[in-house]
C-alpha cells in the first residue's frame, strides 16, 4: 500500500505531518520526538459531536482520550446520556435540543476545530439541527461520521426513525464515515458483499468509506477503505478479547485527530486503525469492569510516567 508522506529510515516508519513533527511508527505505537513540544507551534484541536459514557470506555469520553493519545487537544459536544457500563445500557436520556445548539455556538465562538468526529446523535431531530448548524459553519472543516446505532451490549443508541436522517442529511457531507458491517447493512438493506456494501456507501455522498471487518471471523481484520479514487484493504492481526468497548469511538476520534494534523485521509485511517491495535493489544489481558472492557488509549505513554 502506498502512503501520503512515508519514508523508510533504519526498518523503522517515520510518518511526517504537514503540520506536526516526525514521528517513529511501529505496528501498533507511534512515539513523538523528544523535543516534540519545541516544534509543535500551535494545538491542533479536534471536537467530538457525541454520546456519553460514565465507565470511560466509549463516547464522549473515549473521544478525548484518543485525542489526547494521538496528539491533538480534544473539545466536546454531548448529544445524549446513555446510562452505562461494560455491561451495557441501562437508559437514555435526552438533552434539549437548544442545549445542543448552544454547545455548538460556544465552542465554534471561541476555538475553531481541525477536524470533527460525530458519534451517537440518537434522534432525527438532534441530526437535523447538527446537520444545519455544520452545513451553515464548517464547510472547510473535515468530518469523520461514526455512524452509531447499537452500543456492544447490544442496546439501541439510535432511534429507528432516525436512520434515514443519517442517511439522506450528514452523511453527504461527512469526509468519511466508518460503520461496522451491522450499520453498513442497515444504511443500505440487501443481502450484498462488502466490496459492492462498500461501494452503496460512498454513492450515498460521502467522500470515503472504511467499512469495519470487526464483525467478521479470521486470523486477520480487513477493513475496506474506499474513495472515489482509491480502494485499499486495511489489515491487521485479529485480537482475542472481550475488551472491545468504545473500539469504533476509539477508531473514529483517531482518525480525526491525524486528519486534523493534516494527514491525508487514507493515511489517518491506517494511523489510527494501528493506533487502536496496540491499545487493543494491551488491554487484552485486563479485568477492569465484568463486561467489555476498554481499550488501553494510553498504552504507549504510561510507560513514560
Amino acid at each position: 500500500m502506498k502512503h501520503e508522506n512515508m519514508s523508510a529510515v533504519n526498518g523503522s516508519m517515520y510518518a511526517r505531518s504537514k503540520n506536526g513533527p516526525d514521528r517513529k511508527c511501529t505496528q501498533g505505537t507511534c512515539e513523538p520526538e523528544a523535543d516534540f513540544a519545541t516544534k509543535q507551534t500551535r494545538f491542533r484541536t479536534a471536537l467530538s459531536i457525541a454520546g456519553f459514557d460514565g465507565s470511560g470506555g466509549a463516547g464522549i469520553q473515549a473521544d478525548l482520550k484518543t485525542f489526547s493519545a494521538t496528539g491533538c487537544y480534544g473539545m466536546t459536544v454531548l448529544t445524549a446520556i446513555p446510562v452505562q457500563n461494560t455491561c451495557g445500557v441501562r437508559s437514555c436520556y435526552d438533552i434539549p435540543l437548544s442545549c445542543i445548539q448552544e454547545q455548538l455556538e460556544v465552542i465554534f465562538d471561541d476555538i475553531r476545530p481541525d477536524a470533527i468526529k460525530i458519534g451517537m446523535l440518537f434522534s432525527g431531530e438532534i441530526i437535523e439541527l447538527v446537520t444545519a448548524f455544520l452545513r451553515k459553519n464548517v464547510d472547510d472543516i473535515p468530518i469523520v461520521l461514526d455512524p452509531v446505532m447499537v452500543a456492544k451490549s447490544g442496546a439501541p443508541l439510535l432511534q429507528t426513525d432516525a436512520v434515514e436522517a443519517l442517511r439522506s442529511k450528514l452523511i453527504p457531507i461527512a469526509r468519511i464515515i466508518t460503520p461496522n458491517l451491522p450499520e453498513a447493512r442497515a444504511l443500505v438493506p440487501g443481502n450484498y458483499d462488502k466490496k459492492t456494501l462498500t461501494r452503496k456507501l460512498l454513492d450515498l455522498g460521502c467522500g470515503a468509506v472504511l467499512l469495519k471487518g470487526g464483525h467478521e471471523d479470521g486470523t486477520t481484520s480487513d477493513d475496506l477503505f474506499l474513495s472515489h479514487d482509491m480502494a485499499e484493504t486495511l489489515s491487521a492481526p485479529r485480537i482475542n478479547s472481550k475488551n472491545t468497548h468504545g473500539t469504533g469511538c476509539t477508531l473514529s476520534a483517531g482518525i480525526a485527530s491525524f486528519i486534523a494534523q493534516g494527514f491525508s485521509t487514507l493515511d489517518a485511517c491506517t494511523k489510527a486503525k494501528s493506533y487502536l491495535h496496540g491499545a487493543m493489544l494491551h488491554s487484552k489481558d485486563s479485568n477492569l469492569g465484568k463486561g467489555h472492557g476498554p481499550v488501553h488509549h494510553f498504552y504507549h505513554l504510561w510507560k513514560y510516567l
